[in-house]
């Protein structure tokens, strides 16, 4: 009777540390995912914010070298091409922050802030440029305020 005592005894102390072993490699493997998913975040969040200024950056330059008397000649191939890379680095890094959001906002913010750099080749005279460098400025730093709630 006592061998029978000490076998249940065993069994069961061992099904006990297996279950515990398996919710904490549970929980670990959890934690893990969602670390990872929160790097992927921040880097993909980082990337796009770093997109648009630097495609923010170049629509403005370009914007000076049509609009000032004295650049005209600088409108080269080579520029609208650098504008053309830099609109596509800014879409793919959209895309990619996009892909790794769940939030309604963030995705909305995206698109807006996207949408108003581009604008900016399309303002008529040196005050509206300002005005759309104010909105667009401050576009991107209210996309990176509402992601940076979602990687704390």
């Amino acid at each position: 009777m006592a061998s029978v005592v000490a076998v249940v005894g065993t069994l069961l102390g061992s099904g006990i540390t297996h279950v515990f072993q398996s919710r904490s490699a549970d929980r670990s493997e959890r934690f893990a995912r969602a670390e990872r998913l929160r790097q992927e975040r921040i880097d993909a969040y980082c990337a796009y914010a770093g997109a648009l200024l630097e495609y923010r950056r170049v629509l403005v330059h370009r914007w000076f070298v049509l609009h000032e008397d004295d650049r005209c000649g600088e409108d080269t191939p080579e520029l609208r091409e650098e504008v053309y890379k830099t609109r596509y680095s800014a879409q793919e890094a959209m895309f990619r922050a996009q892909m790794v959001s769940d939030d309604p906002e963030i995705l909305d913010r995206s698109e807006q802030v996207m949408a108003a750099t581009t604008e900016l080749h399309r303002a008529p005279d040196r005050e509206a440029l300002t005005e759309l460098r104010a909105t667009t400025r401050q576009g991107i730093r209210d996309f990176i305020a509402a992601t940076s709630r979602h990687v704390r």
